[in-house]
């Protein structure tokens, strides 16, 4: 077998659907599609769900591709360009090759599993026959199926071209520790003054070039500096003093930071300059309650939003509960428990006893509608706080799409764990929250901080530590 020709890539529907342009991205390789995987794709295309979407949209690109093409020319292979959305490691110069004929594939009598999959493995194992210059690959977003080629001898591949990162612990943390020494050492590059009532530090050096805008910094010793990179300019970064929102007397929504994660959060939350949010943590570290608190005092004391939309991908960790009657916020609301846990946090007043708990809950549930991500195409908030939650079990391009709904005067606050992601086909590695932070890290209205420690309970940090 000659191992400097160009590979064939077999490619799965799950590739397909995953990511409609996959078959753009094999740089000098060449790609074949079986006809069952046609098959599935014209039986997928029917709805819409995200699902039937990509499928008609790779049946546009094979529509495009084929065009006048004779059977000859298809049998020769069609030329493959490089992908219009989104750019390649490099361009495409290898050929699409879709099956014409049957191949003479023989698979183990009876190999279980599902009829397509085995199609696929036998069509597999037919080009490995015919192609014996060719090093044949599968690939495919289904471990299970990708164990089963190997069993039968075939290299089998996942598709790692969605990868944002290699290592999920590459992941930019948005927070930065400074050495005990720093200001001692820059003394000569710093410059201080005051603008609009905050501390500003003007720093110089090679420090300044590594920082992100909106990054966190925080010094350990003496009184335990806290502060943002506001901007970097001219190899120098200008560091703003953080907010305290520790004391209850600088309480945000009747809530006080716990941590120095969560005072960071907050100090983000709160900045009208900064449009786009990203916190992780796992659960019981905050993170719901510190966006719902910050977006009702930004609601309804500063008045600079109209509303809170609030939203989040249903998927269920157990059985799915069926079909749910009502409005499109009444079919929400078993997706909501979160906002409502929260909410009888935020709600807890002496005044007026029961009646006044729920005068206020009455109130501030007036103003949080809640939205399903089904129907949100199309749309576009203006003057809204958006709560985007469980955003781990987006992809790309999904995150993309509501990301990109949002209209003058809009904050976007996307809260997730991928720890924990539920969505089938997605990694820490290829989750739509990871690819957010990674690409908008270096934006200057962006800002993104883990939150590491847990304040729930001592009974859930314990949990979350051990089980």
């Amino acid at each position: 077998m000659t191992t400097t020709a160009p590979r064939l890539f077999v490619l799965d529907t799950n590739v397909l659907i995953h990511d409609p342009t996959s078959m753009f991205r094999f740089q000098e390789h060449d790609v074949f599609l079986p006809m069952v995987v046609l098959e599935e794709l014209d039986a997928a295309k029917k709805g819409t769900s995200e699902i039937a979407r990509s499928a008609r949209q790779v049946s546009r690109f094979l529509d495009e591709l084929i065009g006048t093409a004779d059977r000859a020319n298809i049998e020769r292979g069609l030329a493959l360009p490089a992908p219009v959305n989104g750019a390649a490691a490099a361009p495409a110069t290898g050929r699409l090759f879709l099956q014409t004929r049957s191949l003479p594939g023989e698979l183990p009598e009876p190999l279980p599993g599902n009829r397509p999959d085995n199609t696929i493995l036998g069509t597999t194992l037919g080009l490995l026959t015919l192609r014996a210059d060719r090093h044949v690959v599968l690939v495919s977003k289904d471990i299970n199926l990708r164990i089963k080629a190997r069993l039968l001898g075939l290299t089998a591949e996942d598709y790692s071209n969605d990868k944002v990162l290699d290592d999920v612990n590459l992941l930019y943390s948005g927070i930065e520790r400074l050495p005990d020494d720093f200001w001692e050492a820059g003394a000569q590059h710093v410059d201080c003054w005051q603008e609009s009532g905050h501390t500003c530090y003007r720093i110089a050096g090679a420090f300044a070039t590594a920082c992100y805008p909106n990054q966190c910094l925080y010094q350990e010793n003496g009184q335990g500096f806290e502060g943002l990179v506001r901007r970097v300019e001219d190899g120098a970064a200008v560091v703003e003093r953080a907010q305290d929102y520790r004391s209850p007397k600088h309480a945000v929504w009747g809530i006080a930071a716990r941590n120095r994660e969560q005072n960071f959060a907050l100090n983000l939350l709160l900045d009208p300059g900064v449009d786009f949010v990203t916190l992780m943590g796992t659960a019981g570290t905050g993170k719901t309650l510190l966006a719902l608190a910050a977006g009702l005092a930004q609601t309804m004391e500063q008045q600079r939003y109209r509303e809170i939309v609030m939203t989040r991908v249903t998927v269920p960790v157990g059985e799915d509960i069926g079909f749910l009657p009502g409005t499109e916020e009444e079919k929400m609301t078993p997706w909501m428990g979160a906002l409502l846990d929260n909410l009888e946090v935020l709600t807890e007043t002496e005044i007026g006893g029961d009646w006044g708990r729920q005068a206020t809950t009455d109130l501030l549930q007036k103003r949080i509608k809640i939205r399903s991500l089904n129907f949100m195409r199309g749309r576009t908030f203006f003057n809204r706080y958006v709560i985007i939650d469980e955003a781990q079990n987006l992809t790309p391009k999904q995150i993309k799409t509501l990301v990109t709904r949002a209209g003058p005067g809009t904050k976007i606050v996307c809260l997730g764990n991928i720890t924990q992601i539920d969505t089938p086909y997605l990694s820490e590695t290829t989750s739509g929250l990871t690819y957010v932070v990674d690409r908008l890290k270096h934006w200057e209205h962006s800002g993104h901080i883990i939150l590491r420690r847990g304040e729930r309970s001592r009974l859930a940090d314990v949990a979350s530590e051990y089980l």
